[in-house]
């Protein structure tokens, strides 16, 4: 029995090409308590690989999470399987705002400690006690409330394309850093402000709220849904947009445009850009953001050493990556030293002068 995905990245776009079909890219997560996620997860992946699901699900102990794409006319098979699991039944299903057929090429279902890596080791700590939900028209009317911090719970290098006007954007690589952070630097506010978090699609924040109740804080809300279904919403309801930019999503499409502003600059030229492209060096493939006219001068490189091993014929740049490991670059999403225009967020909470909230 096939539990795992046999075909390559290239033959299943090519599959998806010939096949000439409509495919919804979406995704959910749910926080519950699965007591075999290994069995879970293979029941998940053959229903799932016979209705042609692709994408990268994690399941574990405290629940599901799934980024994922399929064909449009199976939706009501994909929605039927969902609802015949007890905690997936009537599940929130974030659409996404820019389709793609090829958004996911691979079904990737791996069993994982947490969906949400957070280094947490605290057994008092309930994830279910969660912030409350509001959703965009509560979000607006919240964010514009001077009692009110707003907390963006992504990544750097996620905020630096789009984010909501005046949010709080820790610096930080990983979800887990910006948890002591964040309890650091508002530990003041933790009775009298209004603490407001929002992320892509809402799992980061479930986790978080759930966090900062349980380390005191009185007030705690999160927005349902996150971005993408704060831009549905949006858009269903003909409310204000408070959100500027692009939304960085963890697929191929790599984000979605929100708005048409332009927020972020080439980290080779300083030119405004907000695309992010993995350099075409194989032995590199560090995160960045680049302007089209780089792009062409560079051959989709990060770097003149790269572009010089990238025009190599494949052969040569295989042979130069035997035995060799990815450079630590790749880890830096977009802050690696040869980048001249890289945003530098350090101390980005800090200088939004936390004194003000005092007042």
């Amino acid at each position: 029995m096939q539990l795992y995905n046999k075909l390559s990245a290239k033959e299943r776009a090519e599959l998806i090409e010939k096949a000439g079909k409509d495919r919804l890219t979406l995704s959910f997560y749910q926080y519950a308590k699965i007591e075999n996620p290994h069995t879970f997860r293979d029941q998940l992946f053959i229903t799932w690989n016979a209705l042609d699901v692709l994408g990268r699900i994690y399941v574990a102990h405290e629940g599901i999470n799934a980024q994922l794409s399929l064909p449009a006319d199976r939706f009501n098979e994909f929605k039927t399987h969902l609802d015949s699991i007890s905690f997936l039944k009537d599940i929130r299903l974030n659409i996404a705002v820019e389709q793609d057929n090829m958004s996911f090429l691979k079904l990737k279902v791996k069993v994982r400690d947490k969906i949400v890596a957070d280094g947490l080791n605290d057994e008092t700590f309930d994830v279910t006690n969660k912030g409350r939900h509001v959703d965009a028209i509560q979000f607006n009317e919240l964010i514009e409330d001077e009692n009110t911090i707003l907390v963006d719970m992504r990544n750097h290098y996620e905020s630096e394309i789009g984010h909501f006007k005046n949010a709080r954007r820790p610096d930080v690589d990983t979800f887990r850093e910006s948890l002591p952070i964040i309890e650091n630097d508002l530990k003041e506010f933790k009775e009298d402000k209004k603490l407001v978090m929002y992320c892509t699609g809402g799992i980061r924040c479930e986790k978080a709220s759930a966090y900062f109740k349980h380390k005191g804080f009185k007030n705690v809300f999160q927005l349902e849904g996150g971005i993408i279904e704060y831009t549905r919403q949006v858009n269903d309801r003909k409310l204000e947009n408070k959100f500027l930019g692009k939304n960085f999503v963890f697929d191929e499409r790599r984000s979605e445009r929100i708005t048409d502003d332009v927020i972020a600059c080439c980290h080779q030229c300083g030119e405004p850009a907000d695309t992010h492209e993995n350099c075409a060096n194989d032995a590199c493939h560090l995160l960045f953001i680049q302007c089209e006219k780089c792009k062409a001068e560079m051959d989709g490189c990060c770097s003149t050493t790269c572009k010089e091993i990238h025009s190599l014929p494949y052969e040569e740049q295989k042979a130069l990556r035997k035995g060799q490991g990815n450079s630590n670059d790749i880890f830096k999403k977009g802050r690696a030293d040869h980048l001249p225009y890289k945003k530098d967020l350090r101390n980005i909470f800090d200088s939004l002068n936390t004194d003000a909230l005092k007042e």
